[in-house]
């Protein structure tokens, strides 16, 4: 199935969803890697507020190229999403609704992510310019110290995606390859 989506995401909006269906996301996504993943936790621990609203929020895990002129942004290919494991459950707990990357995440991530009604979505790794043609807009809103990993506002539009990890448990990276090979023996 595709859904289209809007940001900010509601668990009601995310519970449909399974993994393998595609997404055109559009709305508000942030930005963050994670030397800013780093950062965040430091605001928390100090009670200070993220720099951006957390709850229903998308995070795309990227640090786009500069933009070429006539551009919003540079090529803005997924950053695997693991490098984000340590972090995530902390943020999905504060109502982070969306992760977008490539890769597999641990047992932890996605136990949380069934727990929150989140979702984590794959965005096409290798193909940076395609996923740039989506963004509209780019504001660095913090952090702009961390060059390419500074903490990003974009506003994007059907932002193509896929469901790795769904409200359900489902897994992509599981249930993907089984699919294929008993399509394969089937058409044998």
């Amino acid at each position: 199935m595709q859904y289209v989506l809007k940001t900010p995401l509601s668990k009601q909006d995310l519970a449909p969803l399974k993994a393998g269906d595609t997404v055109l996301l559009s709305g508000v996504v942030y930005t963050a890697r994670d030397a800013a993943h780093a950062r965040m936790m430091e605001l928390l621990d100090k009670g200070e507020p993220l720099p951006f609203p957390i709850e229903g929020a998308a995070i795309y895990y990227v640090g786009p190229t500069p933009e070429r002129p006539g551009c919003a942004i540079g090529a803005a290919g997924p950053t695997t999403s693991g490098r984000m494991d340590a972090y995530t459950p902390r943020l999905l707990d504060l109502g982070l609704a969306c992760m977008i990357g490539k890769g597999k995440r641990t047992d932890a991530v996605k136990q949380s992510v069934v727990k929150n009604g989140a979702v984590y979505l794959a965005a096409i790794g290798g193909a940076g310019a395609l996923m740039a043609g989506s963004v509209q807009s780019c504001e660095i809103i913090a952090w702009p110290d961390l060059g390419c990993e500074a903490v990003r506002k974009l506003v994007v539009k059907d932002f193509p995606l896929t469901v790795l990890l769904d409200t359900h448990g489902g897994d992509l990276y599981r249930s993907g390859p089984a699919a294929y090979l008993a399509s394969r023996e089937h058409n044998a």
